[in-house]
């Protein structure tokens, strides 16, 4: 309930009265649950990731992919998904919020980036020979793609790709 309310209103509707509302609880008994609203956000937070974690494992399937170019373009289209979109709104979100610095945003952009990280080294093909490097190139090409495209500069992130060595000819 309070992971939908967040990916639909996004941070601002995270206060506490509309968060109890989307519980049908009292914010009262939001703090005595999670003890005060950084932790509750926190934990909010951590439990979207792991959504759109699991989320991401569906979507990669069973077979690893057989190149990082093959990796980097499951995880793409998968972004572009309608499904999707509230996961990414809330990513930019956070990501502007850290941006503000804002309390709170900076460490959860980090932790979900570390396990974002974490996770797409284990997705890189079995023999790749350095799996950290590669997921942190693959993350910096995600990224700014995606970044690119929700700005309206889709074309440049195409051209961008095509300049990389990932997508060399």
């Amino acid at each position: 309930m309070l992971a939908a309310h967040v990916l639909e209103n996004g941070m601002g509707g995270a206060s506490l009265r509309p968060l109890a509302k989307a519980a049908g609880t009292s914010d009262r008994m939001l703090i005595y649950h999670f003890g005060n609203k950084e932790t509750l956000v926190a934990d909010l937070l951590e439990y979207i990731a792991g959504v759109y974690s699991a989320a991401l494992d569906m979507a990669m399937g069973e077979q690893r992919p057989s190149t990082r170019r093959e990796c980097f373009e499951r995880i793409l289209d998968l972004g572009q998904q309608p499904a999707m979109q509230p996961f990414m709104k809330l990513w930019w979100e956070i990501v502007a919020g850290s941006a503000r610095e804002m309390p709170g945003y900076k460490a959860a952009a980090e932790a979900m980036m570390a396990k974002q990280l974490a996770w797409l080294e284990g997705q890189l093909p079995e023999d790749d020979p350095d799996p950290a490097g590669g997921a942190r190139y693959l993350m910096t090409l995600l990224e700014g793609t995606l970044m690119l495209r929700t700005v309206g500069h889709g074309e440049t992130a195409r051209e961008g790709l095509v300049a990389s060595e990932l997508f060399a000819p």
